[in-house]
């Protein structure tokens, strides 16, 4: 796919959504690193529905550490692997109290230090909550770049090097936004809606569900 065909897709993905973010329910950099932790295998409504009774009686790492780990899974137990998520969770807070004053830290090498927290759970941290350009390569990313040939690659990492060369620079900041939102709800893995979508004349998907 060339430049000007990127491009073009960038433009009308920002026409119908100009100001994207996460589906996550969050009021602070420590609510999204809780959210986006919990959401791993797991749907953002569910993730909103535990997350709006949890942060309502603990939003800071002192007052999650406070309720302790039978506290905490009483309010994700609905989630998947919620027994290792509160765990993770537990430990993070724990880190950021003993480290960062119970800040959220603002590089990828402090965040991927945290328990739960992987390069994906980062770059949504960095972008999300700090304005960075980054680009979080989930399943549904993963399938966008590879299916309508923005940037194909073998895997997560290859997918996230090759956008980050390959989005035009203004458009950068929303591109994860606007990918995951495309894959969850038009580019659906089982059946893509091509029908309605808007870069279906400039996707290079072969098999089009026209």
């Amino acid at each position: 796919m060339n430049s000007v065909k990127r491009y073009e897709i960038f433009a009308c993905l920002k026409s119908t959504n100009p100001h994207p973010t996460t589906e996550l329910e969050y009021h602070s950099a420590f609510e999204l690193l809780i959210a986006v932790i919990l959401s791993a295998q797991a749907t953002d409504k569910s993730v909103n529905l535990a997350t709006r009774g949890l942060f309502s009686h603990a939003n800071t790492a002192e007052k999650i550490l406070a309720l302790g780990e039978a506290g905490l899974i009483e309010h994700i137990k609905r989630i998947g692997l919620y027994k290792t998520k509160a765990k993770n969770i537990l430990a993070t807070c724990q880190l950021l109290i003993r480290d960062y004053q119970g800040d959220v830290p603002r590089t990828r090498e402090q965040l991927e230090k945290l328990p739960g927290v992987g390069r994906k759970t980062a770059n949504v941290i960095l972008n999300t909550a700090f304005g960075e350009p980054t680009i979080a390569v989930d399943t549904h990313i993963f399938r966008v770049a590879n299916r309508t040939g923005i940037a194909p690659g073998k895997n997560v990492l290859e997918v996230e090097l090759k956008l980050l060369r390959a989005v035009p620079k203004e458009f950068r900041q929303d591109a994860h936004h606007w990918l995951i939102l495309h894959g969850r709800y038009v580019c659906k893995a089982r059946k893509p809606e091509c029908a309605v979508c808007q870069i279906n004349h400039l996707c290079e998907y072969r098999n089009k569900n026209i």
